[in-house]
């Protein structure tokens, strides 16, 4: 087993993180549940603002940076092609930065939203239903990804142009920090990203779990139990441990691209065997409804509410904020992700591509699956809030899939889909995750053990998080892993311009479509790892 390659101050450094948040949840589970509703209490009513801020300013910064000097950068030199068509590339990005998580909230989101609206409007209006329909299309469209995409600027940038063998945050944040990349502070900011990254994905995958064991409650008729549910979670594990160990283009891209198969089937079978109409006109509307409230909806919060006498949903910190910083401790990681398989593409492509395939999809998921459980309650056909309040959302979901033709047949589509969906952004996850905690990656490719090492320390934040049972702990575990990344992020949009501005200074011509840098014509040399 190789292992000179290791960085083992981030290696260890991460691990001591892992066991400092799980091991008190699982000794002490009433002080854990106390310190989980004081995190979430105090981040989203003092730090909410931040939060939305960083939204805002990751998707106009990205618009300027995509259609400024700095798109036409090639990711690559002179002749270098594509690694992964757009197919595939876009398979990977979307299945990565989403997961299974996106046919939980897809198909259920929208009735939250229906019983306690944003905006302090009167639940079940239409107004309340029309907002229903758009505020999930709005939590997970252009702002999310444009989190996503922020920080795969300044690694692909590192990593493609100035050839540096290093997938690390805090080797993209050279340019600002300077040598201290290579010392404490850097581990600091690769400990913090990994951190961020395990709260994200113990909120994913204790989400996904359940509504997984319904699923197999249904085909099978087994209890849904705890036992049910981490057996699910070590097969969702063994599934994306091969993966990542067979690595990007025998693993990951395979099973990227079998899971969109997998994704438009069911799209299209509900679509075309559900109310078509009504979920082509409703989702029409909601993106109308999106356009004409995109500013108000990304910097909604309720200062009125903290005075006496005026009402309080607390929407935007239950809601928005958590999705903000759901999406922020998910960036590095979706970046890192984004930067590695985008080799031979512009920068420009690299974000629209992500903006655009991201949103769409997002959109398709909202519009089609969010909408048919609509339909069944405006037209009585099932109660579907009411059955939810009783059983929950995983059951369901699995309810509504049984009010379309050939049930049973799309319950196991479903339900294959849920576990192929989680094991694609784990492979994803622990491929970058090795890749983090290595002094550098030839050839692009992490050691072996040290991926499949990964994706099973991945299994144990959500296995603790399961046991709580609460979505407040789940959404709390993003929240609180979220604040320190925001301040990586603003450091590595810095970090990019920064670097960007260097060279480019030093070519006398880029006005054509593409720029193409040789790092040998430029005039800065302080990475000593370029």
């Amino acid at each position: 087993m190789n292992t000179k390659l290791i960085d083992w101050p981030t290696f260890i450094g991460a691990l001591v993180v892992l066991f400092a948040v799980t091991l008190p949840l699982i000794f002490f589970p009433e002080a854990g549940a106390q310190a989980i509703n004081f995190a979430n209490d105090f981040l989203t009513g003092k730090f909410g603002v931040l939060y939305l801020s960083l939204g805002i300013f990751a998707f106009i910064f990205l618009l300027y940076v995509g259609f400024s000097k700095y798109g036409k950068i090639k990711l690559g030199k002179r002749g270098t092609e594509r690694e992964f068509g757009s197919f595939s590339w876009a398979a990977m990005l979307f299945s990565a930065g989403i997961g299974s998580s996106i046919l939980y909230w897809g198909m259920i989101e929208w009735a939250y939203y229906y019983q306690a609206p944003p905006f302090n409007v009167e639940p079940g209006t239409k107004e309340a239903i029309e907002l229903a329909a758009t505020y999930g299309i709005f939590h997970w469209g252009p702002i999310a990804w444009a989190i996503y995409t922020l920080p795969a600027l300044p690694i692909a940038y590192f990593y493609f142009v100035r050839k540096s063998p290093v997938l690390k945050i805090s080797a993209a944040s050279r340019p600002i920090i300077g040598n201290l990349a290579d010392g404490p502070l850097g581990v600091v900011i690769d400990v913090l990203f990994i951190f961020g990254l395990l709260g994200g994905a113990g909120t994913t995958l204790a989400l996904g779990t359940p509504m997984i064991a319904e699923g197999v409650h249904d085909i099978t008729g087994l209890p849904v139990n705890l036992g049910l549910q981490s057996g699910i979670m070590l097969l969702c594990t063994i599934i994306f441990a091969i993966s990542a160990y067979s690595g990007l283009n025998k693993g990951i891209k395979v099973l990227s691209d079998f899971n969109i198969w997998l994704v438009l089937f069911i799209l299209v079978f509900i679509f075309v065997f559900g109310p078509t109409v009504f979920i082509s006109e409703t989702t029409f509307t909601s993106l109308g409804i999106l356009l004409d409230n995109f500013f108000h909806m990304a910097t909604w919060l309720e200062p009125l509410a903290q005075i006496d006498g005026y009402p309080a949903s607390n929407f935007p910190e239950t809601w928005t904020v958590f999705y903000w910083a759901w999406w922020t401790v998910y960036a590095p990681f979706v970046g890192l992700f984004v930067a590695r398989i985008s080799r031979g593409r512009t920068i420009r492509e690299m974000i629209f591509g992500t903006l655009i395939y991201g949103t769409l999809g997002c959109v398709l998921f909202f519009g089609i699956l969010g909408n048919f459980g609509l339909y069944l309650q405006l037209t009585g056909s099932f109660d579907v809030i009411g059955f939810m309040n009783e059983f929950g959302a995983p059951a369901t979901i699995i309810e509504i899939l049984h009010q379309l033709p050939i049930s049973n047949f799309i319950v196991i589509v479903f339900t294959i889909l849920a576990i192929v969906f989680l094991a694609t952004t784990f492979d994803s996850a622990s491929y970058i995750l090795a890749a983090v905690v290595q002094k550098h990656v030839p050839g692009g490719e992490a050691l072996r053990w040290n991926r499949l090492f990964w994706a099973f320390a991945l299994l144990l934040l959500p296995l603790v998080l399961m046991f709580y049972g609460d979505l407040q702990a789940l959404q709390t575990a993003s929240i609180v892993a979220g604040f320190p990344v925001m301040f990586i992020m603003a450091l590595l949009a810095m970090s990019f311009i920064k670097a960007a501005n260097t060279d480019l200074k030093a070519l006398k011509e880029y006005r054509s479509p593409t720029i193409y840098i040789n790092r040998k014509n430029t005039d800065d040399t302080r990475d000593p790892k370029s």
